[in-house]
């Protein structure tokens, strides 16, 4: 018996290799291949499935329950072990929530890695009681025994270093990408792609071009400001590869779909790019019942500035020893303000701190939204108390220093990978897309091209100030150049401007009238003077009461008590 939620790419020649093994499988769809791999390979089936699942397989014969997630957590699955001693699973929070056994109390360790990270990630759930399993992880349950906890099942490995020319591993990485996007192009529904006009999008797109004898069917969403409008560039590849290609353009003051997300996500999730997100599945779902992204490149090839600056600032970190950084750094990081209207070569202030600190340390703080003092400060003296020293950070730190890995830029790729993806960008379109009945598919996450990424010397990643290197080299030949070396922007949703004009009384009403203000977890005076600093405009504090709207939002829907 099964449950499943997903797809696998490779059904067909899984399907030939056990047929020739004697299976005997009747029908053409992926569920029945998994049921055959388990029983001639046990849970060795999971190596040979390649694509994005999510499922639970009863055995009758052997009385054994597998729940199984993919290789980096593209499918989510959420467990609870209830006061009866029986185990509920669902894809959704809201699954285990129909449950009457299940107790709806926040955890306080999962609601400070939300306020840490702008989400809860793969290691809490918001509710006590509640897990998430793992990407690349298995939890096998077998009547009469104990269970044993989850157990790894897959891992990417940052220790090995691919040899070879620029032009050879170039070679190579076109053919990974395109063999991953033509397995994702295989559908029996109506399939298109998100176009940003980004590396990542516009690269998905090239090589679909290449594949399909029709015209790919691509979409984009701009804002109506044109210094945050990208549509230009989406429209530019469209064009090069005559795709079939929709624009729809969106107010910078769209924010009527914050109660709408607070739903679909069932935890506390404050990416404000999920807005975006989601109006670029609804728009995509208009045409299309697949669509192909580019999510997983900047992890796996080094595309995020935070990671080219990580890798510069661990060349000063080997030349100076950690105490003298802290002396030198740390007193200086601490008083330079913070500067975000400044030029960039003028904002120091996160870079000093970082380099005050060991290198997994500075990552850390790099990726969080909040520092500890912040939330410390925050707090009330019985959420401390609760949290007992728990710092969010920690895990992150520990997860860095355990990560097989050679270098500050393998750790920092490796927690972005199996800690931050699964966590925000999967999640975020894993459940706009589904709320919208659209299935999207990551090519740029291949296990066998993340594999291959991962191998590459450091040269071939990060050249300079440039991320994505070589991928940005092999694709010379399909884009030009101001696609491919135009600066990162990405979706950007102006939550602070809201917070100070339509949606300054929510601001507000988190210090005074909410349920977080009756809580007991934070210092309602804190969050009064952060809402009056930022509407009076005398600070920016977007993010943390963003944050706080959220948390409210999803915490009235789940109902929980504190």
């Amino acid at each position: 018996m099964l449950v499943f939620n997903g797809e696998i790419y490779n059904f067909r020649e899984l399907r030939s290799e056990l047929e020739r093994e004697g299976a005997q499988i009747r029908t053409n769809g992926d569920s029945e291949l998994i049921l055959a791999a388990w029983q001639h390979w046990g849970t060795g089936c999971l190596d040979r499935l390649h694509g994005m699942f999510a499922f639970a397989l009863y055995d009758l014969d052997k009385r054994q329950l597998l729940l199984a997630r993919d290789r980096f957590g593209v499918k989510p699955l959420f467990l609870a072990y209830l006061s009866d001693g029986s185990l509920a699973f669902a894809s959704e929070l809201k699954g285990l929530l129909a449950h009457p056994l299940l107790r709806r109390r926040v955890d306080p360790r999962a609601l400070d890695a939300y306020l840490t990270w702008g989400y809860v990630p793969d290691s809490h759930a918001i509710l006590s009681g509640v897990e998430k399993l793992a990407a690349g992880h298995f939890l096998l349950l077998e009547q009469g025994r104990a269970p044993e906890g989850q157990r790894r099942w897959y891992d990417v490995s940052f220790t090995e270093r691919e040899r070879g020319s620029e032009a050879d591993l170039s070679a190579q990485l076109v053919h990974l990408m395109r063999e991953a996007v033509r397995s994702r192009m295989v559908a029996d529904v109506p399939l298109g792609a998100f176009l940003s006009g980004g590396v990542d999008s516009s690269s998905v797109v090239a090589l679909m071009s290449e594949t399909s004898t029709d015209p790919v069917r691509t979409c984009s969403i701009g804002f109506d400001v044109g210094e945050l409008d990208e549509t230009s560039y989406a429209e530019q590849v469209a064009a090069i590869f005559q795709t079939d290609h929709r624009t729809r353009r969106v107010s910078r003051d769209d924010f009527s779909a914050i109660d709408q997300l607070a739903g679909i996500f069932d935890e506390p999730f404050a990416d404000a790019s999920a807005l975006a997100t989601l109006r670029v599945c609804q728009l995509a779902r208009e045409n299309v019942t697949v669509a192909l992204s580019g999510d997983g490149a900047d992890e796996a090839f080094a595309g995020y500035r935070r990671q080219v600056f990580h890798h510069h600032e661990d060349r000063l970190r080997a030349l100076l020893p950690q105490g003298l950084r802290s002396r030198l750094f740390g007193p200086l990081g601490r008083v330079w303000p913070k500067a975000d209207w400044a030029p960039r070569p003028l904002r120091a202030k996160a870079t000093l701190l970082a380099l005050a600190e060991s290198s997994e340390a500075g990552y850390a703080r790099g990726l969080s939204v909040n520092t500890t003092a912040m939330r410390d400060a925050l707090y009330s003296d019985s959420m401390r108390s609760e949290l007992a020293g728990f710092r969010a950070e920690d895990e992150l730190i520990n997860h860095m220093r355990e990560a097989p890995a050679r270098s500050g830029l393998d750790r920092a790729q490796y927690a972005d990978l199996t800690f931050w993806l699964p966590g925000d960008i999967l999640t975020k379109i894993d459940r706009t897309s589904m709320a919208v009945s659209l299935e999207a598919r990551e090519p740029l996450l291949d296990h066998r091209l993340v594999e291959f990424a991962a191998r590459l010397p450091e040269r071939m990643r990060v050249r300079g100030n440039t991320g994505k290197y070589l991928l940005k080299k092999c694709m010379e030949r399909y884009l030009p150049r101001d696609i491919l070396y135009r600066p990162k922007q990405g979706f950007v949703t102006p939550v602070s401007q809201w917070l100070r004009g339509p949606l300054s009384h929510e601001a507000r009403a988190c210090a005074t009238s909410s349920m977080l203000a009756q809580s007991g977890w934070f210092d309602p005076r804190l969050l009064t003077q952060l809402a009056d600093e930022h509407i009076s405009g005398r600070s920016d504090h977007g993010r943390i009461l963003w944050q706080m709207i959220m948390l409210e939002k999803s915490l009235e829907r789940l109902g929980v008590s504190g």
